[in-house]
């Protein structure tokens, strides 16, 4: 699928019945490329991104769902503000985000399409890229001193896989290691 298709079926994509916001999940493990699609789609479909990262963190890399559906998702879905301080990644405070309900919103991260976000979802895309890119992909981000955290943090994206299988529940798979979007 062309990115043009893409972009097309995102905006063909309807929220669930009783969601009053278009969810679209962008989903892959560390370092696969989701944040620069989500840019990417952002860009092309005047979409708000909310990454899983801004309630993610090192010390807890996939427990936070409930947070996300009780501060983004449930408020979307009944037509309501969503409002969260995400995660300081670096250490300074951060201030509050406001996602607005209507239109469309990318959740762009590891885990997006967890089975307790679907019943929100209009549209999911797994993002599958080669152990070695990701990895090779975060340590450029990050630095070397964060390879231990990446090792950890990819053990646990794996058990995310096993139990819930998002590529096999995804609208659309995308390759990652292709460099298909800017």
């Amino acid at each position: 699928m062309s990115l043009d298709q893409v972009v097309e079926a995102l905006g063909a994509a309807r929220a669930p019945e009783h969601v009053a916001t278009r969810i679209v999940a962008i989903d892959g493990l560390g370092g696969a490329g989701k944040s620069s699609l989500a840019a990417y789609l952002a860009r092309q479909l005047g979409a708000s991104i909310v990454h899983t990262d801004d309630f993610a963190s090192w010390e807890n890399a996939l427990d936070w769902g409930p947070a996300l559906v009780a501060l983004l998702l449930d408020p979307l879905a009944h037509g309501r503000p969503a409002r969260y301080t995400p995660t300081s990644w670096e250490g300074a405070p951060a201030d509050e985000l406001v996602v607005e309900p209507g239109g469309l919103v990318l959740l762009e991260g590891v885990s997006s399409s967890r089975k307790a976000f679907r019943p929100y979802l209009a549209y999911s895309i797994w993002i599958e890229t080669p152990r070695g890119v990701r990895l090779r992909r975060g340590l450029e981000r990050d630095g070397e001193q964060a390879r231990g955290a990446w090792e950890r943090w990819m053990a646990d994206e794996d058990a995310y896989v096993d139990r819930e299988r998002p590529l096999e529940r995804a609208s659309l798979v995308l390759p990652g290691d292709q460099d298909l979007w800017p």
